[in-house]
């Protein structure tokens, strides 16, 4: 009759082949230490990436890198009110840090430029959206006076019919957008990639 092995000795002939690496634990440090430093650079904008990059040991430089570009590139986003711009202004100064190239520094300040555009139309379009569903507005708060017997004011955004209506409006707009959005993203990715800044 054959020897039933516990649990313990099963377990250890499975991970008898699995050996620690090192490397890739270090890597991975590094990496969570660049997301640290990003995040960092975020809250003072007076810290300098080069700076705090050339401090890491040779062997953690790509990867401290890594993390920094991951943090800064998800940034890289339409800003749903004005007081975003600094954070994705900020995201494009660390971006030209670890890809120095001139034009995607240009590109950069171009989108920038697109996205105070986009705010810009965002308050238009919802003066406009407004303005054109006020008196359907108006019409709901008159059959709501008359059946409660009293005035009665709507906040536009608690009608779903509205909200429906201005989703609709404010997303084909922020699809237009979007796209570009997107293409600092990709040429980011295809710049960081292609140069591996060694």
């Amino acid at each position: 009759m054959g020897r039933i092995k516990s649990a313990l000795e099963l377990a250890l002939e499975r991970t008898e082949s699995v050996k620690g690496d090192k490397g890739s634990v270090s890597n991975y440090e590094a990496k969570q230490q660049g997301k640290k430093l990003a995040n960092a650079f975020f809250e003072n904008p007076g810290l300098s990436l080069q700076d705090e990059i050339k401090k890491a040991g040779p062997d953690q430089k790509e990867a401290l890198r890594q993390g920094v570009f991951e943090v800064l590139l998800s940034q890289v986003s339409l800003p749903q009110a004005a007081s975003d711009m600094a954070r994705i202004e900020q995201a494009g100064k660390g971006l030209a840090v670890l890809l120095p190239h001139t034009q995607f520094a240009r590109m950069y300040s171009q989108f920038t430029q697109a996205l105070a555009r986009y705010l810009d139309e965002a308050d238009q379009f919802e003066q406009a959206i407004k303005q054109q569903y006020a008196p359907k507005l108006r019409k709901k708060e008159e059959e709501l006076a008359r059946r409660l017997g009293q005035q009665v004011h709507l906040d536009p955004f608690q009608d779903p019919e509205f909200v429906a209506f201005y989703n609709q409006n404010m997303n084909a707009l922020k699809d237009k957008y979007q796209s570009l959005s997107d293409q600092v993203r990709e040429q980011a990715r295809l710049a960081y990639d292609g140069d591996g800044f060694k």
